[in-house]
């Protein structure tokens, strides 16, 4: 198995982006995504529409996937999806996809959880790509999820801290929309965060006992804020953007780094890697590239191609099942709710 060099086609389609990735083995060969840009007029995602979208994007989005890589669909050694977690439409239509053409060609399916998708998308063999060794902490961060994982080992992983609420995402784009930005706002605050003063307007961090996580307090407390100061300066956001999006973007941070050397001086672990969407961030990643030599431990930051929803993390996974012969049966069926570990 070791000398062989294995084939995975893998299907991403949890949310608003369809992606296809070809990896050889633990190397990307292709990794096609594509966006819907339907949803910005609606200030978020819709979940009927995104569904839509993925019926039309898979056949070609796959089919140029295979063309990138030059890999004919005979050569594919199995068929890789996400399962879950996502919305429930847009996964079953990467999951029936993924069976039907897993069952034309006979080869092997296997179901691969999002989450743990992106935590694993470190150990993709490429340039510049250093996966971190085991037991290290991983800081998942997008839209949907906010959580401190223990990982030990490729699967075997255990939450320790979680979003009580909004995911820190969602406090991204909610307060963004709370400024009359367009979505997806989360980088759009982060781009203005750069040009004003972090400590311009203090906002209150939520106290929540342990490891987990609460964001819907933090975005009331900046809606009351705005709404106050609009209502005695009517152009206060104009004027004030930069230091708004700023203060917003440094509270945020503050509030994962609070919870993070938490966990380091719970576990004594000191690895660190980041994942999902919002580990895109510069203002995260610059954060935790500082307190590096301060705190003594170690950051692992994902290429920006694999923090974003993307195909290639399903496929590192889909590559490390199949060495394991993990594979799942043709009644496996999509998960909204699919928990790390389950």
């Amino acid at each position: 198995m070791k000398n062989k060099t294995i084939y995975i086609l893998a299907i991403e389609s949890s949310c608003d982006d369809t992606s296809a990735a070809v990896l050889s083995n633990k190397k990307k060969l292709s990794n096609v995504v594509a966006t819907q840009k339907i949803h910005e007029e609606y200030g978020g995602v819709v979940p009927e529409l995104a569904s839509r979208a993925h019926q039309q994007n898979i056949v070609p989005v796959v089919h140029q996937a295979l063309s990138k890589a030059n890999i004919d669909k005979k050569q594919l050694s199995a068929i890789a999806f996400t399962r879950g977690p996502g919305l429930m439409g847009s996964l079953l239509v990467g999951t029936s996809f993924a069976k039907s053409l897993a069952m034309g060609l006979s080869i092997p399916l296997i179901e691969v959880n999002h989450m743990q998708a992106h935590i694993l998308a470190h150990f993709i063999e490429e340039n510049e790509m250093n996966p971190p060794p085991f037991p290290f902490l991983a800081l998942t961060i997008s839209g949907g999820h906010t959580q401190i994982v223990l990982v030990e080992d490729f699967f075997k992983m255990e939450i320790l801290g979680e979003t009580l609420d909004d995911a820190v995402g969602e406090a991204f784009d909610k307060s963004a929309k709370i400024l009359g930005l367009p979505y997806p706002g989360g980088p759009l605050v982060d781009k203005y965060a750069q040009l004003g003063n972090p400590k311009a307007f203090p906002f209150t961090k939520p106290r929540v006992d342990g490891l987990n996580f609460s964001f819907s307090g933090l975005k009331t407390g900046i809606l009351y804020f705005i709404q106050r100061e609009t209502k005695k300066n009517p152009d206060f956001i104009k004027e004030n953007l930069n230091d708004i999006c700023a203060s917003i973007q440094y509270t945020i941070i503050e509030i994962l780094m609070d919870k993070l050397k938490k966990a380091i001086k719970q576990t004594g672990v000191k690895h660190i890697a980041i994942g999902g969407g919002v580990s895109a961030n510069s203002g995260i990643r610059k954060a935790l590239l500082e307190t590096e030599n301060m705190y003594r431990w170690k950051t692992y930051i994902p290429k920006f191609e694999y923090c974003t929803d993307n195909a290639a993390m399903i496929g590192i996974v889909g590559y490390l099942k199949y060495i394991s012969s993990d594979f799942s049966e043709q009644d496996v069926t999509a998960k909204a709710r699919y928990t790390i570990g389950a």
